[in-house]
């Protein structure tokens, strides 16, 4: 546990194997891994807790921890073939080792995130019953954990544009891919939150649709 936490400082502060121009030889891969299944999961527990854990309400808070590790795990896998594809045709594969702790590095740092603001979420679960405002919220609060990702993401990119402009084009690509898949994920796999009015579900059934007229549906209903 030491090591996991003195891993987050280093990732925090950019510091060792997560600097940019890493100062160490060892991979970070696995400390990212770790800290985006262990944040994530803890901001899905309090996430799911809303309406409670009376009943079945504790299974939807475990439902949410495992979901939101999930959720950042499917987005990245269903974006990476493409973008290694691009890579590679743009005669970048050489930093890709580079590229993809970058990449990791922005997912653990969103976990980390929305582990912070798990209070907030936690204070606002048990003072509103609004299920549409509690809706919003955990989307700006992933948009927020997004936007963080984004500086540090910028940050671990910078010495690659430096050394080939064609990177920026690259990294303004893999933004545009995990945003839009990101949304649309989100609203596949929900219920995220549970609906106290209805069933406990690991999937809603009709789950696909098109996430973004949903967002501006919610919008409606919250400022209404």
């Amino acid at each position: 546990m030491a090591d996991l936490f003195s891993a987050v400082d280093r990732l925090l502060r950019g510091e060792g194997e997560f600097a940019a121009t890493p100062t160490v030889e060892r991979t970070p891969v696995r400390s990212q891994l770790l800290i985006i299944v262990l944040f994530g999961a803890t901001y899905g527990a309090v996430m799911g807790s809303y309406g409670g854990l009376a009943g079945d309400g504790w299974k939807q808070a475990l439902i949410s921890a495992i979901k939101v590790p999930w959720l950042f795990g499917v987005t990245f896998l269903l974006c990476l073939p493409s973008f290694f594809v691009l890579n590679v045709l743009a005669g970048l594969v050489s930093d890709f080792r580079r590229v993809l702790n970058a990449l990791l590095g922005f997912q653990a740092i969103a976990a980390l995130v929305l582990s912070a603001v798990a209070p907030i979420t936690f204070l606002l679960n048990v003072s509103t019953n609004f299920y549409q405002l509690m809706v919003l919220w955990n989307g700006v609060a992933f948009a927020a954990a997004s936007i963080t990702g984004h500086v540090v993401l910028r940050r671990l990119y910078r010495p690659l544009i430096a050394g080939n402009p064609r990177h920026l084009v690259l990294y303004r690509v893999w933004m545009f891919l995990y945003i839009f898949v990101g949304i649309e994920m989100g609203w596949v796999l929900r219920p995220f939150i549970g609906d106290p009015s209805l069933p406990v579900q690991f999937i809603r059934r009709g789950a696909w649709g098109n996430a973004y007229m949903e967002l501006l549906r919610i919008f409606h209903r919250v400022l209404h």
